[in-house]
């Protein structure tokens, strides 16, 4: 596809999967499994947190091509859980303060299509990172056209998510979901958005390949399969495959 960085979510992968990014010359997010509703002021879910990052750090940190701990992902906003990743981020530095610290926060608010993001954990992560469903999960493929983003922090920013499903194999209007036209079209609006913010360092569209999920009973076209990957689970290539590989090559020569 001519990306240079994959995040590797929602919890560490296999060592294998870090050694062969390594030799392809990929830059890895990794990440351990602390997202949505957690049990913020119970002592004994932050030290199994901790000790998930303690395990993964100490079995990666002299990989080369880990540039990335991500603590924690969709999150709810509040104190507890403020101090919760906050412990967990300086324990990540005590362990290895040479890697970036970040981790998926969500939009704030939106109004009259300004999306803001703002987290009190802007302090502790050396990456602004978010997810985002413009298209898919909150207003339209069109209204991409008209989104502004207020990031109120002097740091790079990577989209930590971003897409929509699709059936590989089925075709429809550009304006018909689980089309593969229709996520085209929502990744070609997508990336023109969000090359907007100033600060954009990267992204990672959600996701490579469709995966089995028990959530996605749609029949006849999730059929238990989450599939806003770009791949099929037959790895055959959808139509966004390609906006995501154009987009790249334009980024490459743009920073030639």
């Amino acid at each position: 596809m001519g990306c240079n960085y994959v995040r590797l979510a929602h919890y560490p992968h296999n060592e294998l999967m870090v050694r062969e990014a390594e030799k392809m010359g990929l830059m890895v997010w990794s990440e351990i499994p602390v997202y949505w509703t957690t049990s913020w002021e119970n002592p004994d879910t932050y030290k199994n947190a901790e000790r998930q990052l303690h395990d993964m750090v100490y079995r990666d940190k002299n990989r080369c091509a880990v540039v990335i701990w991500s603590i924690a992902n969709e999150t709810p906003y509040g104190e507890a859980r403020d101090n919760f990743l906050r412990n967990l981020s300086l324990y990540a530095r005590s362990m290895d303060d040479t890697r970036l610290i970040s981790m998926a926060m969500e939009v704030t608010e939106v109004q009259n299509y300004v999306n803001r993001i703002e987290d009190n954990m802007n302090e502790y992560v050396d990456i602004v990172s978010f997810n985002q469903y413009v298209g898919w999960y909150r207003a339209t493929v069109e209204e991409c056209k008209l989104m502004k983003w207020e990031i109120p922090y002097n740091k790079p920013v990577v989209i930590s998510e971003f897409g929509g499903s699709a059936l590989q194999g089925l075709h429809g209007d550009k304006t018909e979901r689980f089309t593969e036209e229709y996520q085209e079209e929502l990744y070609k609006e997508n990336l023109k958005m969000l090359d907007q913010i100033e600060q954009l360092a990267g992204l990672s569209p959600w996701i490579l390949m469709d995966f089995k999920s028990p959530r996605r009973q749609l029949p006849n076209i999730q059929d238990f399969y989450n599939r806003k990957g770009v791949i099929s689970k037959w790895g055959i290539k959808k139509k966004a495959f390609y906006v995501m590989h154009d987009f790249y090559r334009y980024k490459e020569e743009q920073f030639k």
